[in-house]
């Protein structure tokens, strides 16, 4: 399973961003249970943002993005997305998709991701 992340950028603070992560491997895409974005700024770790299942389910979502950012896919184009709404500087950083075979409940784990994409960077100035 291969991921590939497109749609970073610069904005200012309150606008928006759309982040797409494409989800290849032939057969290799019905295994996957659950897809996610994490986010690592400079100097800390990696962390979850956002999950939701596959096929199927809603998302799930860190408190300090909830409202603010939508996780969606659409399985006909093996395609995930996050659209980022009212940005804050604190959203500044690399962000990851990545895919866990397993059907999580509730937001995934760094941990529990098996297949990840290359970072994309989002960078929103005050």
């Amino acid at each position: 399973v291969q991921l590939q992340a497109s749609g970073g950028g610069r904005v200012q603070a309150g606008g928006s961003l759309s982040l797409s992560c494409a989800v290849s491997g032939g057969r290799g895409t019905s295994r996957i249970g659950t897809v996610g974005w994490f986010r690592q700024a400079p100097g800390k770790e990696r962390e979850p943002v956002a999950s939701i299942p596959w096929r199927g389910g809603i998302g799930s979502y860190v408190d300090s993005v909830k409202v603010r950012f939508t996780i969606s896919r659409d399985n006909a184009k093996n395609t995930m997305y996050l659209r980022m709404n009212s940005l804050e500087p604190e959203d500044t950083a690399v962000y990851y998709c990545a895919a866990s075979p397993r059907r999580q409940v509730g937001i995934m784990s760094p941990s529990h991701a098996d297949y990840w994409g290359q970072g994309t960077q989002v960078t929103v100035s005050s």
